[in-house]
């Protein structure tokens, strides 16, 4: 659920910010977005672990750990992650915002 709740209001936080003209060109740096540059990634990531453990609690429930593994592969190493930031160093206030923010985990911002 927590998962769930962490990527449903990343991705709120992200359309409400959109949405706004006045944002055109800029990044997403309030919110979630200040702790993790990816916080929708984490909460589907999230999502994925807390159903596996969920699973646990069946006989060969832990054959279950092939989807959140292969998910949590996909978006830090594959196509979720590193095509976007990929995309997003093409801002000039990425730079500043990749040294301040943790990339997938949520923490607090560097100084």
């Amino acid at each position: 659920l927590g998962g769930f709740l962490f990527e449903s209001l990343g991705d709120a936080e992200l359309a409400r910010f959109a949405k706004d003209p006045l944002n055109k060109g800029k990044l997403l740096q309030s919110g979630l977005w200040r702790y993790t540059r990816h916080p929708n990634y984490f909460g589907e990531v999230a999502q994925w672990w807390g159903i596996w453990l969920v699973a646990l609690g069946v006989p060969g429930g832990w054959f279950g750990i092939i989807g959140p593994l292969t998910i949590t592969i996909l978006i830090l190493k594959v196509s979720g992650i590193p095509m976007l930031e990929k995309k997003m160093a093409e801002n000039p206030d990425f730079a500043e915002y990749k040294r301040r923010t943790s990339v997938f985990l949520p923490w607090f911002p560097r100084r």
